[in-house]
Formats: C-alpha cells, sequence, structure tokens
C-alpha cells in the first residue's frame, strides 16, 4: 500500500510539473523542422501527394506530448491543389517523421493552368504546414516552403526562317508556297476558365504567277496522346500573285482536357511533347486541295519537376511521345535548322532559342528554286516567265 501511494504522489508531482512547465512556457512547442513532398501515383481522377513532414519536439523525455495536430496544404499560384490533416500525433523528443498521404483531384489542373499562362507561364508553388499542440494550450507553429517553376510551350515557334509548303497535288507544281515568318503568344487577353486561346500569325508567299483562295486554316493541338484543342479558322484569304500575305491562325486549347494531359504528363515523369499540325484549304483553277503545312508543324518539349525531387521519386518512364501520325524519319520536331535551299536570296536567321536562349544566328546560303534564276537582291521569292504550266491553273 505504501508502494502505490508514492506512485501516486510522483504521478501527480509529475502532472504538476508538467502543468507547471505549460504554465510557466518552460515546455516547448514541436516544429516543424522539413516538408517533403512527392508525387506517388496518379490515375484518371486523382493524384496522390505523399508527405514526408519532420516534426522536432525539443521536450526532455518523459514529457509526453499527445494530441499533437498536424495540416498541410500544397498550392500553386494560390489554388489550393491537395490539403491534409492528423490529429492525435504521438511524438518522441528530437525529430519525427510523420508520413501521410493526400488525394487531388485532377479538376484542379484547369484552374491551376489558367493561372500559369496568365502569370507568363510561372508558377509558384507554396508548402505550408501547422503543428498544433492541445497538451501545450492550443500553441502551434508554422512552416512554410516555396519554389517556382517556368515553362515556355510557344518560344521557338517564332521564326523568322523560310520554309517551302509541298501540296503533292498533280495538278500544281511544288513548291505551291512559301513561309516567310511565324509568330506566336497566348491571348490572355480572352484567357478564360474554358479556354487558352493562341495567336498564331503565317507570312505567307504566293509564288505562282496565278491565286490562290485559302477558304480555311486547320490545326490540331496534342500534348502527349491527348488532343486538348482542335478546330478551324472561318476566315478566308486571297493570296495574290507574288505577294506576301499574313494569315492569322487563331486556335485554342479547352482546358476541360488538360486533367486527362495531367495524367500523361505524370506518367512520363513530368515530361510532355506539345504538337500543333496546321493544314490549309487551297482553291485554284475551280479545284479545291488540302494542304498540310508539314514544314511549320510545331513540336516542343516541357519538361517540369514541381517538387524539386522527381530524381528521387520518378513517375512513369519519361518516355517521350511520338508524333501522333507522322512516320519518324519524315517527322519535323520543331528545333531542328537544317540548309534548306530557300527562295529568299538574302541571309535568313534562324531561332532555336528558349525566351531568347538562342543566341546563335545562323546564315544560310539561299537560291532561287525556279528554272532560271532571278536577279539577286530581292526580298521575296518570285517566279520567273519560264515557269512550267501547271496542268491548266495557269489561266
Amino acid at each position: 500500500m505504501g508502494t502505490l501511494k508514492i506512485v501516486g504522489v510522483l504521478i501527480v508531482v509529475a502532472a504538476a510539473a508538467v502543468g507547471g512547465s505549460v504554465a510557466l512556457g518552460v515546455l516547448g512547442t514541436p516544429g516543424v523542422e522539413s516538408v517533403d513532398n512527392h508525387f506517388a501515383d496518379v490515375s484518371n481522377q486523382t493524384t496522390t501527394v505523399a508527405t514526408n513532414l519532420t516534426v522536432n519536439n525539443p521536450n526532455p523525455v518523459g514529457v509526453q506530448l499527445g494530441g499533437v495536430g498536424v495540416t498541410y496544404t500544397v498550392s500553386m499560384n494560390g489554388v489550393e491543389m491537395a490539403q491534409g490533416d492528423r490529429q492525435g500525433v504521438g511524438i518522441g523528443t528530437g525529430n519525427s517523421t510523420l508520413q501521410l498521404s493526400t488525394e487531388m483531384q485532377n479538376d484542379r489542373i484547369p484552374p491551376w493552368w489558367v493561372t500559369h499562362i496568365d502569370n507568363g507561364e510561372t508558377t509558384a508553388v507554396g508548402i505550408d504546414a501547422t503543428v498544433t499542440s492541445s497538451t501545450l494550450g492550443g500553441r502551434s507553429v508554422s512552416f512554410g516552403q516555396d519554389r517556382t517553376i517556368q515553362t515556355d510551350l510557344l518560344g521557338q515557334f517564332n521564326s523568322t526562317e523560310t520554309r517551302p509548303v509541298e501540296a503533292d497535288q498533280p495538278l500544281v507544281s511544288d513548291p505551291v508556297l512559301y513561309i516567310n515568318e511565324t509568330r506566336g503568344a497566348w491571348d490572355q487577353g480572352n484567357l478564360t476558365q474554358s479556354e487558352t486561346p493562341l495567336a498564331l500569325d503565317f507570312d505567307v508567299y504566293n509564288p505562282k504567277p496565278y491565286p490562290y483562295t485559302i477558304t480555311k486554316v486547320g490545326y490540331t493541338i496534342r500534348m502527349n496522346d491527348v488532343t486538348v484543342g482542335e478546330g478551324e479558322t472561318d476566315r478566308g484569304y486571297v493570296l495574290s500573285p507574288g505577294e506576301e500575305t499574313t494569315l492569322e491562325a487563331n486556335t485554342a486549347i479547352q482546358n476541360e482536357n488538360l486533367d486527362r494531359w495531367w495524367v500523361s504528363h505524370l506518367q512520363r515523369n513530368q515530361r510532355t511533347d506539345l504538337y500543333i499540325d496546321f493544314y490549309l484549304v487551297l482553291e485554284a483553277g475551280g479545284e479545291q486541295f488540302r494542304v498540310d503545312l508539314d514544314s511549320i508543324d510545331y513540336q516542343q518539349e516541357i519538361e517540369t519537376d514541381i517538387f524539386g525531387n522527381k530524381a528521387t521519386y520518378p513517375t512513369g518512364n519519361g518516355t517521350s511521345a511520338e508524333p501522333h501520325d507522322e512516320p519518324a524519319d519524315d517527322a519535323s520536331d520543331g528545333n531542328e535548322t537544317t540548309e534548306t535551299p530557300t527562295p529568299t536570296p538574302t541571309e535568313t536567321e534562324t531561332d532555336n532559342g528558349l525566351l531568347g536562349g538562342g543566341d546563335t544566328d545562323t546564315e544560310t546560303e539561299t537560291s532561287i528554286p525556279t528554272e532560271t534564276a532571278t536577279e539577286s537582291g530581292t526580298e521575296t521569292p518570285m517566279e520567273t516567265e519560264t515557269e512550267t504550266d501547271d496542268g491548266g491553273l495557269l489561266g
């Protein structure tokens, strides 16, 4: 009986000591030492975000801190992507690592995407964690971590390289057109939650002695194997002989498709191949024919590392998607500069850079792609009077 009394007294004294320490502020509040997030799994609907959260308990051995609660949030440009909490966590003295997991709904991707484009393809990834102890009077300590990711999806579309356009049609000789310049930018003024518009322009030169009528400009946008936008412009153009005309191809990504793209992005270890394929419908001599603009079809690789640790926690095999329907030998990846005879007898600049990163301008020799050479020094390709008959279309 005496022993039981002594143990009881010790418990009361220990409880009083803890209570007095709390009152006097002697016991320290647990704090967050580090937060390590990574993508663990992805399905068509959700993405699993795994979190290793290291908590430090500065209090001596023997002080039990029941009632510790942990909350954490992952946001991208202020859009909450994942949120989790755990209550009643028991931690020992020193550092303890808690392994947490939460499901992010993939439908959070389109709202984030809008902020990414609106912010100049820049995202601030924010990680906030808070540890609260009810034992210590509800005191809490917060921890924040930030990193920035950037992409450049359209940088290489801007080019002053002259490229021939071939129709591969029996009614007309190739090349049927030359594209002297391409320009592209996000139309941020018309950006909405449902659509991401792109403003793309082509400077097209007609080398023939007769006009063309362009009735349609069509496009397909793919990100990996997911079609995120497609359509045709409803504006027609008349390409006068021997003149250059600017075509506007106002395209758009349908944001509702981006959650499916996100799945493919993670399956390839945060890698995406962006494809933009174009075609024209030309009318000449009473005939209409489709011309695929293979020479300016655009391909750009995008790679992200949202939490900065994908080398340690890879998702998928990182394999890039192949072009959807083009033979590998004939496909243009949009990143290569080849010495193709151009119709402009002047020096031609090529831009292989991302946001000004391509500092090298290459000079290529040019030639006149006609049967007889014209005088040098002209600024646009011109046909000569000795051009062969185009299957009755010259009239």
